[in-house]
């Protein structure tokens, strides 16, 4: 059965959200950094605390755009979300590439088929 793209733009926005509070938790010091940034660290050192948090901000700009593309709300013309949309995917599908390369094995477990969950979602929504 194959999924709307409302559906896939509401599944990518709660995936994201999640992926939000785990920055939020590796900005504030929590010792989740085996999972992100390439798995070097424990806890992030400041650099990477401050992109942690700065990686929310980018979900938050990726939820709008998709729910947008997807018509849930009505913030861009319709040419720049579906443009913009195609960013997205590519952006994810790159990230299936980065998180395959880490040398992390628990960020090369987790978070590559996180990748791979929102690029697929993201390509349904830019070809809704």
């Amino acid at each position: 059965m194959p999924v709307s793209p409302t559906v896939a733009a509401a599944g990518l926005t709660l995936v994201l959200g999640a992926l939000g509070l785990f920055q939020l938790a590796l900005a504030l010091g929590a010792p989740l950094g085996r999972f992100a940034w390439g798995g070097t660290h424990s806890v992030l050192p400041r650099a990477l605390r401050i992109g942690s948090g700065i990686s929310i901000a980018v979900y938050a700009l990726i939820a709008c755009v998709m729910l947008d593309r997807a018509g849930l709300v009505d913030w861009l013309p319709a040419d720049l979300s579906g443009i913009m949309a195609w960013v997205v995917a590519a952006y994810f599908g790159l990230g299936i590439v980065m998180n395959l390369a880490s040398r992390s094995v628990p960020e090369r477990l987790v978070m590559s088929p996180t990748a791979a969950l929102l690029c697929g979602l993201s390509v349904v929504v830019a070809l809704g």
